[in-house]
């Protein structure tokens, strides 16, 4: 699965947060200091990515397994 395309999809600030994230490893903090914003900023921004790219991948976030 190409998840990549779907990262550049996203906007901007977005697209930073899960790259620093889940690619650079920095924690909730370290983004916050980055982007210069609070650490419930990046929370948001991040909740609101990870929904984007779970509805572009078809996904609900539910692992089938558990039925």
């Amino acid at each position: 699965m190409a998840l990549w395309p779907h990262v550049k999809s996203l906007p901007p600030r977005q697209r930073a947060v899960i790259v620093l994230r889940y690619y650079e490893d920095l924690s909730e903090k370290e983004i916050a200091d980055a982007l210069g914003c609070s650490k419930g900023n990046v929370k948001s921004t991040a909740h609101h990515a990870l929904k984007a790219l779970r509805a572009a991948l078809g996904s609900d976030g539910t692992d089938e397994r558990e039925n």
